[in-house]
């Protein structure tokens, strides 16, 4: 290695590429053999362990909280327009000023930037890829249970945070994992589950919330600018890395006064070219949904396939949408409000925005591009590229994306590449405060901790860049959804304390509601 330092640039240069990724490969393949371990039920039918949590955590708290991903929506509405900033922000009854260092929008817009990314723009094509369109229905389910499993870890995050001297706030699952269950009489417990959490929240976060960003915004660029070469994507991973290093000195207030301007405007760059697709193929709606359907309950494959279909969907979501992972939770927990179930109602609607709206646009996109057979679902080489209609030509993830809009609208990809890089570049930030809070609540509040953790981030943003798609999309997945395991056991024995939470909010919101607002589901009980 030394050597090769030492070495003129081009020397050691033109191969870099390949020797990070044939580094990071072996790494990534043996996690993810631990983390999707499986319980297998038939010959056939074997089902990943973390998704059997995360499916039965979501129709769990959908069932509890009854259905409050759908009967509370005009409250969480209300709370991020600001309508109840003044029961909200009103100080304690000792006189000290509410906590929290962030808005309702700020904090929703900064959680959204770390969940609506590529994970909507490369994970969907991935997961039709291999699943086919029926993949697309359980993305959408997935959705709907993850908003009430977000609104529980996120009402949990403001309810047991830390604050400093200084006024910083620190939160997620591992201050109420070590502080909710030592109420319970399991601080032991709850000390274990947080320690664990916080290992995989940073592993994460080096992760899909960094290599797999870096590396499909550089896959993008390289794909759209026609460059090729062994050392380019290691060249625009350190540019990458130099951007995000600039902001994320500042912290989350830096974090999030970028995010709720960038969120709101890639988001709606993106929407803008994905129902240009979706209008002018508007007469196969029909047929589309009808496919999803089809496919969703009864593909080719039979009964295996289903659950295959079915695991994809769900694998895919929860990359995307990050309900029950329990990252969303240390964002939110930055918030000014007195009322932690205020932010758990609006965290509700990142799943909504993010899978049920921009993850089946994107699938509508892919689909309508296919019905020309462009592809075969399910067919793909050893990285998981898409074999293309001619069989000349794999392609993957973002890029799969980029051809559906520009079979449509020409020179879009421009358009798309500019997207996936702020998509990329909003996640990478978001995702760094979540990692570096983690390994503060490990190594301390010190400045050395801070500064180490963000000189390991930035060196994955270059390994991301380098590496292979199959490698970063197996790293990444595995390290988020290991994630799962510690914070959904937290979230099922704290529920009853969220429930006193979501009554004590709505009894507020009755007791002062204006007289030109009326809304029938607002009781007081939060039955």
């Amino acid at each position: 290695m030394l050597f090769l330092l030492l070495s003129p640039f081009p020397v050691w240069a033109a191969g870099i590429d390949q020797q990070i990724d044939a580094w990071f490969a072996p790494i990534a393949d043996w996690w993810e053999r631990i983390v999707f371990f499986t319980i297998p039920f038939t010959e056939q039918i074997s089902v990943p362990v973390v998704l059997i949590l995360l499916v039965s955590g979501g129709l769990f708290f959908t069932i509890y909280f009854k259905f409050v991903n759908i009967r509370k929506l005009p409250v969480a509405i209300r709370a991020i327009r600001g309508k109840h900033d003044e029961i909200e922000q009103q100080p304690s009854a000792d006189g000290k000023p509410v906590a929290g260092e962030l808005t309702h929008f700020q904090a929703l817009t900064a959680a959204l930037s770390g969940t609506v990314g590529l994970g909507n723009i490369a994970g969907v094509s991935v997961a039709i890829a291999i699943g086919g369109a029926g993949a697309t229905f359980w993305m959408i389910v997935s959705g709907l249970l993850g908003m009430s499993t977000k609104f529980v870890e996120c009402t949990l995050g403001v309810k047991y945070r830390d604050v400093g001297e200084d006024g910083q706030t620190y939160g997620g699952p591992m201050y109420y994992l070590s502080k909710g269950l030592k109420e319970l009489k399991a601080g032991r417990l709850g000390k274990i589950l947080a320690a664990i959490f916080a290992v995989m929240c940073v592993g994460a976060s080096l992760g899909g919330g960094n290599a797999f960003q870096s590396n499909q915004a550089v896959a993008q660029l390289t794909n759209t600018m026609g460059i090729e070469g062994s050392f380019i994507k290691t060249l625009f991973g350190i540019g990458l890395a130099v951007l995000v290093g600039i902001v994320i000195i500042g912290g989350i207030k830096r974090i999030g006064q970028i995010t709720e301007k960038l969120v709101p405007f890639m988001g709606i760059v993106y929407l803008l070219g994905a129902l240009a697709v979706v209008g002018i193929h508007y007469e196969y709606i029909g047929d589309a949904f009808r496919l999803i359907a089809s496919q969703a309950f009864s593909p080719a494959a039979g009964l295996g396939g289903f659950v295959g279909v079915l695991i994809t969907g769900f694998r895919r979501a929860s990359f995307s949408n990050e309900a029950g992972i329990g990252s969303a939770a240390i964002a939110h927990s930055a918030v000014r409000t007195q009322y932690p179930a205020s932010e758990g109602l609006v965290a509700l609607l990142e799943p909504f925005v993010d899978t049920v709206v921009i993850c089946t646009l994107t699938a509508l996109t892919i689909i309508f591009f296919n019905s020309e057979d462009m592809f075969v679902y399910g067919v793909t080489d050893a990285l998981g590229n898409v074999l293309l209609g001619d069989g000349e030509r794999a392609v993957g993830g973002v890029e799969l994306t980029s051809l559906a809009f520009e079979s449509v609208i020409p020179h879009f990809s421009i358009v798309l590449t500019v997207a996936v890089f702020l998509f990329a570049f909003s996640t990478m930030l978001s995702w760094s405060y979540y990692g570096i809070q983690s390994w503060k609540y490990l190594f301390g509040r010190s400045k050395w901790a801070d500064l180490s953790y963000k000189v390991l981030f930035l060196v994955f943003v270059v390994i991301g860049a380098a590496a292979t798609l199959d490698s970063v999309v197996k790293f990444s997945d595995a390290m988020i959804l290991a994630m799962t395991f510690p914070n959904i056991i937290g979230l099922f024995l704290l529920a009853p304390k969220v429930k006193g939470e979501l009554r004590r909010y709505l009894g507020a919101i009755g007791a002062h509601k204006p007289k030109n607002i009326t809304n029938k589901g607002d009781n007081i009980t939060g039955e």
